[in-house]
């Protein structure tokens, strides 16, 4: 049975193959401890810093991005304490999840074994999702949420079941309170509603029963936007204007074979491609995947935003060869099984090496650290926190008693609210993001120890500014942080009222 003309749902479900899970949980389990083994390496990431900051603060909105992914960090902190395996763990299960929801999505396309398996390994060594394991970010989340409405919308389409809009409907709404972005993919599937046979589902009342769910999850957040006059569309513009400006937005279409996916499984997703839109069926898949592609490449969006696209054509990919297959000669499908495995492990290899924190020290450290500038932003929080203790305690005890501690960056301001939290360092005053709506403190400190500012900036906002320290990091790592937030300065009080900083000092970051 060619599952390119296939037309009978009810016959295609009945004969579609069990899932094969030992291979499937095989694969998960492989990925979780090598992430697990790892995570503990280096130091937190500058934003994870941000969102364990604003774990402590919880709210149904945060300037940068909805409330879901600090409720999980929020979670972690009450399970784990500030450990970075710890904190990281769910990062790691959302990974280890969307593999398995890869393998399931072949299986429901009339894949078998090979296919399952292929599809998920596809996957597994291509870079964004094995980034996504070595950090806490909205990405990891936002990754499994597009992958599972994909794997739902297939299960919709094989089983002419309605009621998996229920099911689709909140994994929606999830991906509503993640990030954004996520509109985007919901547009891809609206157009291929419209534009494909599945457009009678918009006479469906289980399908208005989704948009209704997703909608009412995500109301707290809509109305915490109204409530701060739509600050995170303010923030998203701006930041991306930033990103078009210094470049970020550049190399669209080659990010797609080479950090959305494993550069040997480009024929996989891209067969998977042809296969959607040559099926009647399925075809809804290829617009779920081609309007945000177009959306984000004529908005001029980051490459990387694509990522979370591509298992399901992986998946379609993956039946397709695993159909096209016993159609060789023996030695033909040798050759081309192993040359794809080979290539696509030895890419994956080299893909590990960049990306997951392997080695402490030496060689294998280095050559990571000179390609990974997420790794090298992993170093010096630490020291900065020591650095301001040691000016802390070399002050007087009547300037100690009303210190306050101001950053420039969210970086620098989660390093001292969390990791200074055990030295007894003051809640820090911030203007970036999320910070700016905590608000200064009170009563006013009139002793400021300022990071992250040049000295200009410094002298026009403080009194009786004096140079006390550098910030650098043991390790010599060059990052953010020691290279352009090097000084530190003690200051007397503000210039102006606190107030009138505020009204003056909102920023994105």
């Amino acid at each position: 049975m060619s599952l390119i003309t296939s037309k009978n749902p009810s016959t295609q479900a009945i004969n579609n193959p069990p899932i094969h899970w030992p291979s499937l949980i095989t694969l998960a389990s492989t990925v979780t401890l090598l992430h697990l083994l790892t995570n503990g390496r280096y130091g937190f990431h500058r934003d994870e810093l941000q969102f364990l900051s604003d774990a402590r603060h919880l709210d149904w909105g945060f300037v940068c991005y909805p409330p879901l992914t600090p409720f999980i960090q929020h979670i972690g902190l009450a399970l784990f304490g500030v450990s970075m395996v710890g904190l990281r763990l769910f990062s790691v299960l959302a990974q280890a999840a969307a593999l398995i929801a890869t393998g399931f999505m072949a299986r429901d396309l009339g894949g078998g074994r090979l296919a399952q398996f292929t599809a998920a390994l596809a996957v597994a060594l291509s870079p964004v999702p094995l980034f996504n394991g070595t950090e806490f970010q909205y990405t990891s989340f936002d990754f499994l949420w597009w992958i599972l409405i994909a794997c739902f919308v297939i299960r919709l389409i094989r089983t002419q079941d309605p009621r998996w809009w229920i099911v689709i409907g909140a994994v929606v709404g999830l991906g509503l309170l993640t990030k954004y972005a996520i509109v985007f993919y919901i547009a891809g599937i609206l157009i291929g509603l419209i534009l494909t046979p599945a457009r009678r589902n918009f006479l469906s009342p289980w399908f208005w029963c989704g948009i209704v769910i997703a909608l009412l999850m995500f109301l707290p957040n809509f109305l915490w936007l109204i409530h701060h006059d739509f600050i995170s569309y303010h923030f998203l513009q701006q930041i991306h204007i930033r990103d078009v400006r210094i470049g970020r937005a550049n190399g669209f279409l080659k990010d797609q074979f080479l950090v959305c996916t494993n550069l040997f499984a480009a024929p996989l997703w891209l067969l998977g491609l042809a296969g959607f839109l040559l099926n009647r069926r399925y075809r809804m898949l290829a617009f779920m995947y081609l309007v945000p592609l177009a959306l984000f490449f004529f908005g001029k969006g980051r490459g990387y935003y694509m990522a979370a696209a591509y298992p399901m054509l992986m998946a379609m990919g993956a039946v397709m060869g695993e159909r096209w297959l016993p159609t060789l000669p023996r030695w033909a499908r040798r050759t081309t099984t192993t040359i794809f495995f080979s290539g696509l492990a030895l890419i994956g290899a080299y893909i590990i090496t960049v990306v997951i924190p392997l080695a402490s020290s030496g060689p294998l450290r280095d050559f990571a650290l000179k390609r990974n500038g997420d790794l090298r932003e992993e170093f010096g929080w630490n020291d900065l926190v020591h650095t301001v203790v040691q000016i802390r305690d070399s002050l007087p005890p009547d300037q100690q008693a009303h210190l306050g501690i101001a950053t420039g960056n969210y970086g620098e301001y989660g390093a001292i609210e969390i990791l200074g939290a055990p030295y007894g360092l003051p809640q820090p005053i911030g203007t970036t993001n999320s910070e700016y709506l905590r608000g200064y403190p009170t009563p006013q400190p009139t002793t400021i120890i300022v990071i992250g500012n040049r000295p200009d900036q410094v002298n026009q906002l403080f009194t009786n500014c004096r140079l006390a320290a550098h910030n650098t990091n043991a390790e010599g790592i060059r990052n953010e942080e020691s290279q352009f937030h090097t000084d530190i300065f003690v200051c007397g009080p503000p210039r102006l009222p606190w107030s009138e900083i505020w009204k003056n000092h909102q920023d994105f970051g």
